[in-house]
Parts: structure tokens; C-alpha cells; sequence
């Protein structure tokens, strides 16, 4: 039975749902003993009378393996999102003892056997692709501020790609506080012999990903700490190997632009067909409204799924000036634009996508669900409820 409690309570990025801890609850009210049952359960919901009990009879037992992942007990504190409630649960308080009695700050696993470690640092802050059911510890500062000042390292490169999806930049503020970019890359670089990114790649990917996502305070933030505006990071495939300014220019982040400008970035030369798409981006009508017609045809073909991309963006007036040119509103590449906006919980984008002609029977590439199922599964119950509803009505 712990080792099912244990499954349920902790995040594993590959099965989270926060149904899960609703049944990790049901098993702790039926079985009040289990929290404490074992140094893995004690540190998952942060029971320091039991964790002290524990390690006063063998302290060992702060770094021991144990329950379904073969875990150390710091990653099951860490990735536990189950709250064991009572003023005797403290997951901060257990976190200090454990590392008091030699539990190692940089404890990790590699996720189904693949680099960069998911660390004990990456478990507290939480986040990455479905960041809606992979949410922070809800202690995460705490923690991370503990571990980091017992020596984790702080040019986590799993915490850096988890968390930069989000807007928010705390989590890069304190990392910078404690070191982040410096040193040679930590226990895990010597343990993986050099398969980790190196601490420049590391924040140059961040500043590569920040000017996709159109984040222009991360990019000043990172700027600021001396990452090389021109940095390409490790060439990530989803970027095809392009420089922040590259892209920036492209998706039309007119602010990250001048930012990366000032920073003595290098220029970028467009040809006339992405010309036109950074105008779109842009939402420059006086730009478009001049181009030759087969550039606008060979745009659409080298890019049929910009309009996707938009949505991603939240760009209503690039959406609209799109589809007056001729991009198709129900283009599909993994998914639709419908599916983002669902999937992002904005109504009005929706709204507008309606509005343009955007189907909501349309399913993904990947889950074969429609938008509905986007918006469901990121938790926007009453937008899925409405897609859902003018499904129904296409039926």
C-alpha cells in the first residue's frame, strides 16, 4: 500500500493527473498510519515527527532507495503534490533534517533513462509541457531556497526547461542569486561525463526560448546576466538552429527586438516570403497590403500552420489579418488554432476563432481529441463545457 501511495502522490511527467491525488487522499483519511509508515511516505507528505523517529533510529535512511521509483526520500518530498495536512507536517522542517543526516542536495534520476536529471530542484519547482497537471510543490520557494543553500546547483537545466513555458521569471531570480551560469556544470556534468549542456548553452537555449514565447522581461532579465544576444544554446531542433534575433523578428516580438538589437545582436536578412509572414506577425497592414499575391501564395505554403502559431501567441490582430489574406482558419499541423486557444483558457480568442470559421469537430494529430479535449484537460472546464456544446451542434 505505500508503494501505491507513493505512485499517486508524486509527479512522474508521464501519467499526472490531479485525479491522482484525490485518490492519494482517500488512501491517507482510510489509513491515517501510512504518512508515517516509512521514511519515503513521512518525507512525501512532510511528517517531521516521523521523519525525526526515523532517522534517530537510523540515519542512513535520509539517502536510502526505496518505494516504486527507487527513489531517495528528498525526491519524494519534492515531487510529492499531496498536502499532509496538521501543524505536524512541515515539508521545509523535513527537508533540513533529511539533509542534516546526509541526504545529497543534488539527488536526482534520469527520466526513462534520458539526460539532463530530473533533480530534487526540478521536483520543488514543479512546471514543464503540461504545466496545468504538473504544478510547484506548494512550498517550491522554500524548498528550493533550502536545497539551494545545502549546495544543489543551480544551472539545473531540467528546472530551466520545465519552468520556461510560464511567464514568470522567480525561479530564474533565485537561481541567478545562487550561481546560475557559473561553474563547470555541477555532479551531474562529472556523472554523465559531459552529456549535459554546458551552463552557456543552457542559458542561451533560455534566451532562445524566451524570444519564442515573446517573454521580453526574461529576455532583459538574461540580457542582463550576460547572455550572449547571439547565443544558439545547443541548436535545439524546434528552433532549427535559429538566434534569438531570428526568431523575435519572425513571430514579430517587435519589444524583444529592439532588446536583442541593443545588445549587439547581429542583423537578420529575411527573404520576401518570411518578409511578409513577420509583417503578419507583426500585424502591419500597411506591409501586407502592398505585397505581390504569389509571395502571399508562397508564404502560405511554406507556412500553413502560422495561424496556429498565432493563436499560441495570443495575437487576435495577426489572426484576423491572416485569414484576410488567405490562410486557411482550420489549418492543422499537430493541432489547430482552435485547439491552442482552448488549450490556453481564452475565451475571447475562441470567440474570434468561431467567428472566422474555425471548426470545433477538428481533432489533433496527436490525442485525437478536439479543442474541447484541449481545454478540458488544461483544467478550463467551462470553456470545454462550451466547445463541447457547439460540437454537438455540428454534429
Amino acid at each position: 500500500m505505500t508503494d501505491e501511495f507513493l505512485r499517486l502522490a508524486c509527479l512522474t511527467y508521464g501519467a499526472d493527473d490531479p485525479a491522482r491525488l484525490v485518490q492519494t487522499r482517500a488512501l491517507l483519511a482510510a489509513n491515517p498510519r501510512l504518512g508515517s509508515a516509512t521514511i519515503h511516505t513521512a518525507a512525501a507528505v512532510g511528517d517531521v515527527a516521523a521523519t525525526s523517529e526515523l532517522l534517530r533510529a537510523d540515519a542512513p535512511l535520509a539517502g536510502a532507495l526505496g518505494g516504486p521509483h527507487r527513489w531517495e526520500p528528498l525526491l519524494y518530498l519534492t515531487y510529492s503534490r499531496v498536502d499532509g495536512g496538521g501543524s505536524g507536517h512541515d515539508p521545509p522542517r523535513v527537508a533540513e533534517l533529511l539533509l542534516a543526516h546526509g541526504a545529497d542536495p543534488n539527488a536526482g534520476y534520469l527520466w526513462e533513462g534520458l539526460v539532463p536529471p530530473f533533480t530534487a530542484l526540478t521536483g520543488a519547482f514543479g512546471g514543464g509541457e503540461d504545466a496545468a497537471n504538473q504544478p510547484p510543490h506548494r512550498q517550491a520557494d522554500a524548498l528550493a531556497r533550502l536545497l539551494l543553500e545545502h549546495g544543489a546547483n543551480p544551472t539545473d537545466a531540467q528546472t530551466l526547461y520545465n519552468r520556461q513555458f510560464g511567464a514568470s521569471d522567480d525561479h530564474l531570480e533565485l537561481l541567478f542569486a545562487f550561481g546560475l551560469g557559473h561553474g563547470d556544470g555541477g555532479p551531474w556534468q562529472h556523472r554523465l561525463d559531459g552529456r549535459i549542456a554546458t551552463p552557456r548553452q543552457m542559458l542561451e537555449d533560455q534566451l532562445v526560448a524566451a524570444a519564442s514565447h515573446d517573454y521580453p522581461s526574461r529576455v532583459r532579465l538574461l540580457l542582463s546576466h550576460g547572455v550572449a544576444a547571439d547565443g544558439v544554446g545547443t541548436r535545439h531542433p524546434i528552433f532549427h538552429g535559429q538566434r534569438a534575433l531570428e526568431i523575435a523578428t519572425r513571430n514579430g516580438a517587435t519589444g524583444i527586438v529592439e532588446l536583442l538589437r541593443e545588445a549587439g545582436a547581429a542583423p537578420v536578412t529575411l527573404d520576401p516570403v518570411d518578409e511578409l509572414l513577420a509583417a503578419c506577425m507583426r500585424a502591419d497592414h500597411a506591409a501586407t497590403a502592398t505585397t505581390d499575391r504569389a509571395i502571399v501564395e508562397q508564404a502560405i505554403e511554406r507556412d500553413s500552420g502560422r495561424i496556429g502559431e498565432a493563436a499560441e501567441l495570443g495575437r487576435h490582430d495577426t489572426i484576423r489579418l491572416l485569414v484576410d489574406l488567405g490562410w486557411d482558419i482550420n489549418a492543422r499541423t499537430r493541432r489547430t488554432a482552435l485547439h491552442e486557444a482552448a488549450y490556453r483558457g481564452e475565451r475571447a480568442l475562441v470567440d474570434l476563432l468561431l467567428s472566422l470559421g474555425a471548426s470545433s469537430t477538428i481533432r489533433d494529430t496527436s490525442f485525437n481529441v478536439t479543442a474541447a479535449g484541449w481545454a478540458e484537460h488544461n483544467h478550463h472546464l467551462e470553456l470545454a463545457n462550451y466547445l463541447t456544446e457547439r460540437e454537438a451542434g455540428h454534429r
